[in-house]
């Protein structure tokens, strides 16, 4: 049986700096295995199989207008891949919707924890609160992330449950870490929490 996995999504925009132009989407599938990810220039396309392999993820979302795949980046972990990609067209306003076609998909839902209103973005940003666009540009400040305590960041954001880590709290707590070097480490440090058990 094919089931479709749940998809939460947010944006940002901005006229003048293409990597605050960027559309934050998960998918959250229970378990998934053996998971293939295609990112086009229109479209984000996704499949698993369930962890008893009866039954296969699928996602196939032809997206409102095109994207930049080479300057978009996603994480998979646990029951959570989250990507953050990359508008291909500057401008200052969102997009009105995910999708190319103006559908209702019940299992296409707003990402609450990510959404900002269009017109308090700036405030956001100086709020100094989480803007992964320029943490996943490779902004990082000094240093990075090599000389955190992931164990001690992943406790401190929520990392006991079975969904894995939450990344935006994590971002939030790094500040300019690298993004790349972020995801590596949290996948290793789940790698050894794992190997433990």
């Amino acid at each position: 049986m094919v089931v479709h996995p749940v998809v939460t999504w947010a944006q940002r925009s901005s006229e003048t700096e293409p990597e605050k132009n960027i559309l934050f989407i998960t998918i959250e599938a229970q378990d998934p295995q053996d998971s293939k990810i295609d990112l086009t220039v229109n479209a984000l396309k996704f499949t698993a199989k369930t962890a008893d392999g009866s039954d296969t993820y699928e996602l196939d979302l032809e997206l409102f207008d095109k994207i930049e795949p080479e300057k978009s980046h996603w994480n998979e972990a646990g029951n959570h891949i989250s990507f953050i990609i990359r508008k291909a067209e500057p401008r200052a306003e969102y997009w009105p919707r995910l999708l190319k076609e103006k559908l209702k998909l019940h299992y296409i839902k707003t990402d609450f924890d990510k959404w900002v209103d269009e017109d308090e973005q700036d405030e956001q940003a100086d709020d100094g609160n989480m803007d992964m666009a320029n943490m996943m540009g490779g902004q990082g400040g000094p240093g990075g992330a090599g000389d955190l305590d992931f164990s001690q960041l992943l406790a401190g954001a929520g990392a006991g449950g079975a969904g894995g880590p939450d990344l935006s709290a994590l971002a939030s707590q790094l500040g300019s870490a690298d993004p790349s070097e972020l995801l590596r480490e949290v996948s290793e440090e789940q790698q050894e929490d794992e190997d433990q058990k």
